[in-house]
């Protein structure tokens, strides 16, 4: 296991110096995040990122994520252009060394929240998400009322792309992630990448729209399309864990059994309601994810890639990027590693 962590390059609060001092974490999950969607990315932009990482003494690990373009989502012509503008950024960060993409499939949305500060009894921060709360937001204007969502759709954009989803329905969205599959895993083998869906958060649909990758027989579904090792899963225990209907451990075995979990995202959550959830800290009690569990089954199934501490609460007073704070993931940072390291010499000097 490699313990990483996310940062968000020049505009993040947090420096990479900072980062570099948690314990045990040697690798840095980031992009580049002003390329257009559907555009290649430059190769002097990725080569200047890897040499700010490298000069802080860490290594680039993960690339999370150059965004799929809505075009391929919904099969539109213009999706071999924009595939083949998909597979020339693969190829440069496999040029560089960087071995893992993070991406999605997430029709219009990523991951969502109704609250980026819900008050927990300890006076820390979290994230939550309501699905009656998530009905009563307004679209109509554009997506300045969901809370923490970045894409800055204004209100006919993003009522255009509504109305195209209508015609597109899980089926079809499932033919359309095989053909973008089929186009990019061949490249990502060529290069030297693994390739890590990232599941649908929440895993369940939202405003009408269609989500597939959302649990274990859609992830056997998916892994099935391209049968390949650069074909892989970014396992996400909030995510998936947010659907109490699903069997973390069975689905890290199966995967896990296959090598097709090409990185992990750690977090905890309590759900509180049928589709109601608050992200919690990393430690097994504190919420509904079984960590420990989690780390036997990725040991037993001899998982070795990425992992990184997913959102955060905030804590200590500080202020920055909800979820993404330093104090809290530092802290998850160094819990996971010690349920690993303990879980990893179990049996070694009894």
């Amino acid at each position: 296991m490699q313990m990483t962590f996310r940062w968000y390059g020049a505009d993040d609060p947090i420096p990479l110096e900072h980062i570099g001092q948690i314990p045990g974490v040697t690798g840095v999950v980031s992009a580049l995040y002003d390329v257009a969607i559907g555009e290649p990315w430059p190769a002097d932009s990725l080569e200047r990122l890897a040499s700010r990482i490298d000069a802080a003494g860490l290594r680039f690990a993960v690339v999370e994520s150059i965004p799929v373009h809505e075009d391929i989502k919904l099969g539109r012509p213009t999706r071999d252009r924009l595939a083949d503008n998909y597979c020339e950024s693969i190829r440069r960060m496999g040029a560089l060394g960087v071995p893992v993409l993070c991406y999605n499939f997430m029709p219009i949305f990523d991951w969502t929240r109704t609250d980026l500060a819900m008050r927990l009894p300890d006076g820390s921060t979290t994230l939550a998400y309501d699905d009656a709360a998530l009905a009563r937001i307004d679209l109509s204007h554009g997506t300045g009322d969901l809370p923490g969502w970045a894409a800055a759709y204004d209100g006919p954009t993003l009522q255009r792309l509504l109305e195209a989803y209508k015609s597109v329905n899980e089926e079809q969205l499932w033919e359309h992630l095989a053909w973008f599959l089929e186009r990019v895993v061949p490249v990502a083998e060529t290069a030297g990448v693994k390739m890590a869906i990232h599941p649908d958060d929440p895993p369940w649909p939202i405003f009408g729209l269609p989500r597939i990758i959302t649990s274990g027989p859609a992830l056997e579904r998916f892994v099935g399309l391209v049968d390949s090792p650069a074909n892989g899963v970014t396992f996400c225990t909030g995510s998936l864990g947010a659907d109490p209907a699903n069997d973390l451990l069975a689905m890290i075995r199966s995967l896990g059994a296959h090598q097709r979990i090409n990185f992990m995202h750690c977090r905890n959550v309590t759900v509180t309601g049928p589709r109601v959830f608050h992200e919690t800290p990393h430690p097994t009690r504190f919420g509904d994810v079984d960590m420990l569990g989690i780390m036997r089954a990725l040991r037993d199934t001899g998982f070795d890639g990425p992992m990184r501490p997913d959102h955060g609460r905030m804590i200590w007073g500080e202020r920055g990027r909800p979820g993404y704070g330093l104090y809290d993931r530092a802290l998850g940072a160094t819990y996971l590693q010690g349920l690993w390291e303990g879980i990893t010499s179990e049996g070694v000097n009894a």
